[in-house]
């Protein structure tokens, strides 16, 4: 057992958990919640990968060690909590009792060290399976299909979202199986894959950065001008959305106050949107959906949708709409859309008599 040895057996998951650290210390993007999770992940791969190391070195021993036990115990308990971190970092807004079952899990394999319910080793230094001796894989697969089923009934994932999670999903899945088909063949397997899952995912929810608002978390006008231009073939409608006075909001509230009025309609606007109908805050208070393999009808269930949203908060705002005809550029139908839209605002202005230049 040396430090070459281990080197050599964890290089491939060494790597990417060195090189997210450095990226994470001066990560100005994410969350100080979010990089605290990833940094913890990051830390338990690192202990999970030393003990495991040291435990499969303790079992090329002729002499049993009682210490094999409480490694072994501590390396099925890392195990799912590692997976609960995971889904921590995918879900921010997951509860603290999705790790209930790893605290039962925990506790079931170091009372496994007395009694060998879990587990346990002969005189021969041997490992044997206890009553429950799956137990940890049991916990783990549970938490997978959890994290498996959540991509898909995850409103507000886009299907651009899936490959990236379902692929994490499932490699996660092998890294369970595997060592169950092949025993202490592939046990290395798990870390490192936990390791770059996590670092594809944080490259992911950089990437996210770039597309994405970072107020109202809708898409960005830098990806509305890449979706028009990628999917008009199948774009049939575009929707322009503005907020009714945020200048009288920010001058007598506060900014703050019209933050809060944006994110609000925001979430209306991504609430009531389907799969097919992309949100985009475009500007200050514009809002574009573009939508795809739309009728005339769909389109104007979604914007009946957005009104009764809308109304159900403080705010109000002025939508206008335009169907593609043939020959039309999608900066046809934006401004088409936009003069339906002028008018609406200028009869809500109208009626409630107040001076449109303070909207």
């Amino acid at each position: 057992m040396s430090v070459i040895d281990y080197l050599s057996e964890h290089w491939v998951m060494l790597v990417p958990l060195i090189g997210m650290s450095i990226l994470l210390i001066s990560d100005i993007h994410l969350e100080r919640r979010m990089i605290r999770r990833i940094a913890a992940t990051n830390i338990m791969l690192f202990i999970y990968s030393v003990f495991c190391y040291i435990e499969m070195y303790l079992g090329n021993q002729p002499e049993y060690s009682v210490w094999r036990t409480i490694l072994t115990a501590v390396n099925y308990s890392l195990v799912t909590f590692i997976l609960v971190e995971i889904i921590m970092i995918v879900y921010r807004e997951q509860r603290v009792y999705v790790l209930i079952p790893a605290i039962i899990n925990a506790v079931l394999c170091f009372i496994s060290i007395p009694t060998g319910i879990v587990f346990f080793f002969d005189e021969n230094n041997h490992f044997h399976r206890g009553t429950i001796g799956h137990i940890a894989y049991v916990v783990s697969g549970l938490y997978l299909a959890y994290l498996i089923i959540r991509v898909f009934l995850n409103k507000r994932r886009q299907k651009e979202d899936y490959p990236l999670l379902i692929f994490m999903s499932l490699t996660a899945v092998l890294c369970l199986v595997a060592p169950i088909l092949l025993n202490d063949v592939v046990l290395h397997w798990f870390v490192a894959t936990i390791a770059i899952d996590v670092l594809l995912y944080y490259v992911f929810l950089l990437q996210r950065f770039t597309k994405r608002d970072s107020l109202t978390r809708l898409f960005n006008r830098q990806s509305y001008y890449f979706d028009a231009e990628k999917n008009y073939g199948i774009i049939t409608s575009v929707i322009t959305i503005d907020m009714n006075g945020l200048k009288e909001i920010n001058d007598n509230k506060g900014h703050v106050e019209g933050d809060t009025a944006l994110k609000t309609l925001a979430d209306c606007f991504w609430n009531v949107a389907q799969r097919k109908q992309r949100v985009y805050r475009i500007g200050g208070d514009e809002f574009v959906i573009l939508c795809t393999n739309s009728s005339e009808k769909d389109v104007k269930a979604l914007i009946e949708r957005i009104n009764q949203e809308v109304a159900k908060t403080p705010y109000t705002c002025s939508v206008g709409y335009a169907m593609k005809s043939e020959g039309d550029t999608i900066d046809d139908l934006y401004h088409r859309a936009d003069v339906m839209l002028y008018e609406e605002k200028k009869r809500f202005y109208e009626k409630n008599g107040k001076d449109r230049r303070k909207r």
